[in-house]
Formats: C-alpha cells, structure tokens, sequence
C-alpha cells in the first residue's frame, strides 16, 4: 500500500462517511485494522502518519467538512483471524465504528469485509486486491477499494500480449500457503488471460522451503518464451542469473517482473548485491522487465510523503523500510 494510495483512502472514506452520516451526527468513529508487527510494509506505523495527516488536513480546512470531529482507532490484524476479531471486540466493547480502514492482506481482508457488509459499515481500503473481491453483491457490497485491483494488471498484461501478438505466457510464482502474496497477484493475470482463450503454463514454488533453481530454469526451456515471475527480490535475481548461464538471455525469451511495491520489504527492484556476481546480474537484468506501480510527481504528493517519512523515522524505522513509491 503506496503513500499516496493512503492519502486516496482517507479522502474517499471521509466522503463516504458524510453522504450516509445522519445530519445531526457529525462524530466519526474511524476503525483502523492494521497488523502492528512491522515486518509489513503497511504496518501500523507506517500508516499511521498518513492517517494522521489526512486528518488534520481536514481539520485545518473549515470549508471542507465543518463542524465534522474524527476519532481513529487501531487495532492489530496480523494479516489473519485477527482483523476479525479485532473488529468484533471494538463493536462489543465500544460501539460499531462508523468505517473500518483497511485491513489490507487478503485473508485477514475477506471476513472483515462480510461482516462489515452485513452490519451495513463501509470499509475502504487499499489492499482486497484478489480476484475473489469483485464479488460485490453479497459478501462485499460495502467494500470500496482505492488501489488497482489484480484483474487490472491482468488487462495490462491483455493489451501488451495484443499488441507484440503474443499469445502464449508461463508463470513463474512463489506460493508460501500463508499470506500467498504471488498466488492473488498472477491469479487476476491468469483469469484474464484465461477469458480471453490464452494459454498459460505455471510453475509455483514455496520459497520457505528449498527453491530449485535449475527445476525452474528447465521448466522454462521446456515450455513458454514469455515468462511473467512473481517472487521475491532474491530468488527473482537466481533465477535471471541461472538464465543468463544458460544463455536465455540473448533476445529469444521475454522475462517480466512484477514487483508492484518497489521498497525493501518487497524488492527494490535491483541487481546490485555487492557481491562476486553483481555484474553478471546487471547483464541478464537487461533483459528483464519489471511492473510496478507508478510514482506521481505532483508537489502536493512530495510535501505529503516528506512528512510521513519524517514520522516513520521519528517511531524507529528508516526509509529503506518505507515505501518509495
């Protein structure tokens, strides 16, 4: 979850709050669903400052929404069960919130999202990004989503193998059967492409457990010449250099990353490790492609992401644990 993308939740959740709250309620009770543990790139305290900021910002303009007071409230997620019970607890020890911001990971996402639709509470966040989401009738009709869901990637990916007439791909994804980051992110290419009759072979890999490089790199020779990877910065790096080895990367094969969060957390996206095989990684990641989200250069945005990096900072955690993009 980018800052910006942050910045984009608050301003829709703040909308939606005033068209449906009663006239004569101008309190806002704020329920924000976030893993604490800050091995997340969209912990509590990462996003807690952006939080923050779109409220004063509110705040200070007496035009916006006057007379309107808003309470935030965090609660852990731990990207699981978690949400759902930090939900639950909130509802029975307090009250029912008024919106439940985030959580972001899609299973702790899932029952959150049910439950707030059978409470009638809007929930906005920018993560619920599976296929599965856009079940909006039933289960997730008071889910809004501020980022680009998976299925969206999946057209990109429709309109570049269009426009190169390609009609044949192979995914290569780490699959962990925990939080399977890399499962939603090609599963909404994989339906797209699907609907649309393109063939796709898929090779999946559990990273906690021992990684076959060269399995990976058979696969590959064996099958498609467009190979679209999703897995983490490192094994992304063995896998370019064992295909470089073996002379893939010569113009016969098209390798694509997707990598959509550029940060450390994720992957920053380079070859450089500092090590003996530095140089070879930079030659093969010439024929690498990486998809990531885009970066606004809006001065609005760059005030915006000075001050929340400054506040990340001041809780402990340097901005190579930020979000970069």
């Amino acid at each position: 979850m980018t800052s910006s993308l942050l910045l984009d939740l608050l301003a829709v959740a703040l909308v939606v709050l005033v068209k449906s709250a009663p006239a004569d309620d101008k309190k806002v009770t704020m329920l924000v669903i976030l893993p604490k543990d800050d091995k997340y790139m969209f912990s509590i305290n990462r996003v807690r400052p952006a939080v923050d900021y779109a409220l004063r910002a509110v705040e200070g303009n007496a035009s916006l929404l006057p007379g309107f007071t808003f309470n935030a409230t965090y609660r852990d997620s731990d990207c699981g069960n978690q949400a759902l019970f930090s939900l639950v607890d909130a509802a029975l020890k307090e009250r029912k919130p008024d919106v439940v911001l985030g959580p972001v990971c899609e299973y702790a996402a899932a029952p959150v999202a049910r439950l707030a639709s059978h409470w009638d509470i809007p929930m906005i966040s920018a993560g619920a990004l599976a296929t599965g989401f856009m079940q909006k009738a039933e289960e997730y009709s008071h889910l809004t989503r501020v980022a680009p869901a998976y299925t969206k990637m999946g057209e990109m990916f429709l309109a570049m193998f269009r426009y190169h007439k390609w009609s044949r791909a192979m995914l290569v994804y780490s699959d962990d059967n925990v939080e399977r980051n890399c499962f939603f992110t090609v599963e909404g290419v994989h339906t797209a492409f699907k609907e649309e009759g393109y063939h796709m072979a898929v090779h999946n890999f559990d990273e906690a457990k021992h990684v076959d490089i060269e399995d990976i790199i058979h696969s590959i020779q064996n099958k498609e010449r467009v190979v679209i990877m999703c897995a983490s910065s490192d094994t992304v790096r063995n896998i370019m250099l064992a295909a470089h080895r073996q002379g893939l990367t010569k113009g016969d094969y098209v390798f694509i990353n997707i990598e959509l969060f550029n940060s450390s957390s994720y992957g920053d996206g380079s070859w450089r490790r500092g090590d003996k095989h530095d140089l070879e990684a930079k030659q093969a990641y010439s024929s690498l492609q990486t998809v990531t989200l885009l970066r606004t250069v809006k001065p609005e945005f760059e005030k915006f992401s000075i001050e929340v990096k400054s506040s990340v900072q001041k809780l402990g955690l340097t901005e190579d644990d930020y979000v970069s993009s």
